[in-house]
């Protein structure tokens, strides 16, 4: 079976999460987009982008331009391990965008995920983060509190938008996130090794994870992304069976 990753266009990865992701959406721009086919047949995308946390890379002394996260894993039916295809697409992150030293990920209990895939392919645990509130709103869409405000109007990324009311939501607490991180600059690695804590076992029951992955997933990769990504160039994708037409690229740091 052929694997093949490459850059993809919006209608693509917007296609792929809407399909094959829990969060039905694509995380706001900028972000960088990489399709994955096999045997020329896409069958879905990985996404880095901003994160939502602005403080993410402070714990690593590190500023925003210097990492990003890893935001979305949708994937359809495949039979490469998910591991192998990440694997391949933060190696074009990391040649499209140089200047990056770290990548981190989270991986979510609420949705039954331990980060088996990260453990997978050797990145670091560094614990759970603190637990949050998500807010139902009346389509039964989950939304993080930074998209509720009590007026129904919120600035995203400077740029004044309207979101729903606290009044109109249903609260729910949740458990805190399961944190992974990848150096890219091996002078991390002495930080990280600092930070790390024992992997988390997959929880014996209710988890969607696997050590590594394969198959059919509809709802497999509730990875989320961080720091700045900068548009670049457009390109086009060497596969042609890509729902959307052109990929465009965006850089990170």
């Amino acid at each position: 079976m052929t694997l093949h990753l490459h850059f993809c266009s919006r209608a693509a990865a917007r296609y792929a999460v809407e399909h094959w992701h829990y969060s039905k959406s694509l995380p706001p721009d900028p972000r960088v987009q990489i399709g994955v086919w096999e045997a020329d047949r896409f069958i879905g995308c990985v996404l880095f982008s901003r994160g939502a946390a602005p403080n993410m890379l402070r714990p690593y002394g590190l500023a925003m331009t210097e990492g990003c996260e890893l935001t979305r894993v949708a994937l359809g039916k495949h039979s490469a391990p998910v591991s192998r295809i990440v694997s391949i697409a933060v190696g074009l992150l990391r040649k499209q965008s140089p200047g990056l030293r770290l990548v981190v990920s989270y991986a979510d209990p609420v949705h039954g995920h331990h980060g088996g895939i990260y453990q997978a392919m050797g990145w670091r645990y560094l614990g759970l983060t603190a637990g949050d509130s998500l807010f139902r709103g009346p389509d039964g869409k989950l939304w993080h509190r930074r998209m509720v405000s009590p007026t129904g109007i919120k600035r995203v990324y400077g740029k004044a938008r309207r979101v729903l009311r606290f009044d109109q939501c249903e609260r729910i607490d949740t458990p805190g996130k399961h944190r992974y991180a990848l150096a890219l600059d091996r002078a991390l690695l002495p930080k990280l090794e600092s930070l790390s804590r024992p992997y988390p076992k997959r929880p014996e029951r209710g988890g969607s994870e696997t050590v590594d992955t394969l198959g059919l997933h509809p709802r497999e990769g509730g990875w989320t992304p961080t720091p700045p990504l900068h548009p670049s160039t457009d390109a086009t994708p060497s596969r042609p069976s890509t729902p959307g037409g052109a990929a465009r690229t965006n850089r990170v740091g």
